[in-house]
């Protein structure tokens, strides 16, 4: 696999980007007093606001729909009015999570959809009481209404509270005039009244709104993020529907590659080694036929055919050297990766210390892993040395290489690396590249371990 390794990562830092002056003008105000005025905050509110309404309407249609459907289970309509109910609530959970991708920018994938075994109306009944995703959404409408109750009057009342209390030198004129009072009463009893009606007074009283203003985003915030879990953990996938979909695509990568590396062997064949053989075929049979009638260019032709004969081994040797060496396979990779190193075109130092060997699929992807980094140090790094790494850590076998070369190793798609992390991801692997431009370059592979078989 070709990596280029001379491509840097470059940061645009020109005046229109985040990063640069517009950027910083743009944000040089405190997160604190800018909160009360962001947009966030004011979608965050509009989306406590909404809660109440929506939660009490999924409330009473949960309710009364799963009690009607309980209360009919003696008879054959029960079981449908309940299937019913639970479909309306994945409906409302489409709908909660629209509102939450709006909102509160928060992505959540749809749930696994329903496995019919059957057609028809008795099949999709079953197999919308047998989804987990369907009683998830069951008690998510039965949870977020004391939640939602809970979260507005919060809500409401502290960022009335601040608001007013903030505004009071704009208004307390109000009290003199019509409600025949110095102004805000703070205390009062059949004796005695304290009114905030002076200057020094109506001052901290708008101070204190304005720690209200700004304290009431940020509780606000704290309120939705229950809301963000309630929403991921009951209205989105599930764990395990997830954890079957990286499966699948895995599977699908693990496919592809090994697709990709039967072709890759079959040219390597018919280009290589079969066309030498065939060559050699040819060659023989003519000297056979010059062997009676000019021995001395029939032995020629012979010592040529000699000459494809090792180049032809030599291929084969190295074909199968790429698809599992026997020196992996019988010594482990400590011998294979030591004879890799020797092949790469700087001094390459190999450290392997491991207790005992993991097992052969695992190493084999060590070993394969290893060996494309060495290639693209020898073809791009423009290194005059390197270095390999491996050992255990827990239950993970750890790689690394690192070189002195040009840096700018990026894993774009397409690119070598890009290839080489999604083998990796198909067994659960991890690739990490840190490459600067000017280097040096440091890959670290992460790899489950399992350990050998003892047969």
């Amino acid at each position: 696999m070709a990596t280029d390794y001379g491509q840097g990562y470059g940061l645009d830092t020109a005046p229109g980007h985040p990063g640069g002056a517009a950027g910083e003008r743009r944000h040089r105000m405190p997160a604190a007093l800018r909160a009360p005025v962001e947009g966030r905050t004011w979608r965050e509110l509009a989306f406590v606001l909404l809660s109440l309404p929506i939660s009490v309407l999924l409330f009473v249609y949960a309710v009364t729909m799963v009690s009607l459907g309980a209360g009919l289970l003696v008879t054959f309509l029960g079981v449908p009015v309940l299937a019913a109910a639970l479909a309306g609530c994945r409906g409302f959970g489409a709908l909660e999570r629209a509102r939450a991708r709006g909102l509160l920018g928060l992505e959540v994938g749809d749930p696994e959809p329903l496995r019919m075994k059957r057609q028809g109306l008795m099949g999709w009944v079953g197999a919308v009481l047998k989804s987990g995703a369907s009683w998830r959404a069951l008690l998510y409408a039965v949870l977020h209404l004391p939640w939602a109750v809970l979260s507005f009057v919060v809500t409401v009342n502290l960022w009335l509270l601040g608001w007013s209390l903030l505004t009071y030198p704009l208004w307390f004129w109000v009290f003199p005039v019509y409600a025949g009072q110095d102004g805000l009463q703070l205390y009062g009893d059949g004796r005695h009244s304290i009114y905030l009606d002076n200057p020094f007074e109506i001052t901290v009283t708008a101070l204190v709104g304005l720690l209200f203003t700004l304290a009431v985003p940020w509780i606000v915030r704290a309120l939705t993020t229950v809301d963000r879990l309630m929403v991921h953990g009951l209205l989105g996938p599930s764990r395990l529907a997830t954890r079957v979909v990286e499966l699948e695509s895995d599977r699908g990568v693990v496919v592809d590659t090994a697709a990709a590396d039967l072709r890759r062997i079959e040219r390597d064949l018919h280009d290589g080694a079969q066309a030498r053989l065939v060559a050699l075929a040819m060659d023989l049979g003519l000297a056979k036929e010059k062997l009676r009638e000019n021995p001395q260019a029939a032995a020629r032709m012979v010592d040529e055919a000699h000459g494809e004969v090792k180049t032809a081994l030599q291929e084969l040797r190295d074909l199968a050297r790429g698809i599992h060496p026997a020196v992996l396979t019988d010594r482990g990779l400590d011998a294979a990766l030591s004879s890799v190193a020797s092949r790469c075109t700087v001094p390459v130092q190999v450290e392997v210390d491991l207790a005992e060997r993991p097992a052969p699929a695992i190493e084999g992807i060590a070993y394969f892993t290893v060996s494309e980094l060495l290639q693209n140090v020898s073809k791009h790094a423009r290194a005059t040395w390197a270095a390999v790494e491996v050992w255990r850590t827990e239950n993970r076998l750890m790689l690394q290489v690192v070189d002195n070369g040009v840096g700018g190793a990026e894993v774009t798609a397409g690119s070598g690396l890009a290839g080489l992390m999604e083998r990796l991801d198909a067994v659960d692997g991890i690739l990490v590249v840190d490459s600067p431009a000017g280097g040096p370059t440091r890959v670290t592979a992460e790899l489950p371990w399992r350990a050998e078989r003892v047969r």
